[in-house]
């Protein structure tokens, strides 16, 4: 048995989009430790996509804006398996097809979408699922790792990540009630991932990130991946309702002498052409 205990146990993870995305890290890392994993995509279209990468698993397409399905697939994962150990939950979306707006011109529509799908999914999957969890499962989303930095090019998903982190809280408060069940999040810095490349400015945003990481080296995947595998595994039993930061000491760092110096010699060369 490995220390971290998940061998044949059983999980659900939510959101792989191609071999880059979180949930797939996770989802690879959870395998090499001898644990069964159910995946989740949101489509056909991407049942297809991913049908490669996920050849001989078991998938279910789910619409998370859709209670039906959401309630369908707890029903056929309840028919196939006696519990869950865990869930994953690595769902994110924006719809940015007008471009970045000024947050206060979010529209209605756009913002109270991405809420549904990137925060109120894990609430109505957890209720879902609420029956078919081990008694000490563990529930793990993907976050950011700070919800108050605003960065004008990730227009209106901060403050729907705020909502998912306090969420946490709530599930894992009310959920004690009647189990040992535990929600927690993993905040992650930049990442390089298929869905961040879409993000308009992400590219400067991420060189910028990672010079300011203490190592400067920038966040990968695998080691979002790894925080989470121990927040799933009955070794971080301790933790509960929290919100665990992994970015490379980027968010203590942003003062760091070279990053200083480079930004004065830059305001510096703008004074002097003007």
């Amino acid at each position: 048995m490995s220390w971290l205990d998940l061998e044949n146990k059983t999980f659900l993870v939510t959101g792989v989009a191609n071999k880059k995305s979180v949930a797939w890290k996770i989802a690879k890392q959870l395998e090499d430790e001898g644990a069964t994993v159910i995946f989740s995509v949101r489509s056909e279209a991407r049942r297809e996509q991913t049908a490669k990468l996920l050849k001989d698993r078991e998938v279910y397409v789910c619409d998370v804006e859709s209670e039906e399905e959401i309630q369908a697939m707890a029903a056929n994962i309840a028919e196939r398996h006696d519990c869950l150990h865990g869930f994953v939950h690595s769902i994110a979306f924006a719809n940015y097809s007008e471009g970045i707006k000024k947050f206060h011109e979010t529209p209605k529509m756009d913002f109270l979408q991405a809420v549904d799908i990137s925060c109120y999914s894990l609430m109505r999957i957890s209720n879902a699922l609420k029956d078919l969890f081990a008694p000490d499962a563990s529930v793990i989303t993907i976050s950011i790792s700070s919800t108050t930095m605003a960065a004008e090019n990730y227009g209106y998903m901060a403050p729907i990540k705020a909502a998912l982190d306090s969420a946490v809280v709530f599930l894992a408060k009310s959920f004690s009630e009647f189990s040992n069940v535990r929600f927690n999040a993993v905040r992650a810095g930049l990442l390089k991932t298929s869905a961040s490349a879409g993000i308009p400015g992400y590219l400067e945003s991420y060189i910028y990130a990672e010079g300011a990481t203490l190592r400067g080296q920038g966040l990968a995947t695998d080691e979002v991946a790894s925080t989470s595998m121990f927040l799933l595994s009955p070794r971080s039993s301790g933790i509960n309702a929290q919100g665990i930061v992994v970015d490379a000491g980027m968010g203590v760092n942003y003062f760091d002498k070279q990053l200083v110096e480079r930004a004065t010699r830059l305001t510096a060369d703008e004074g002097q052409v003007s």
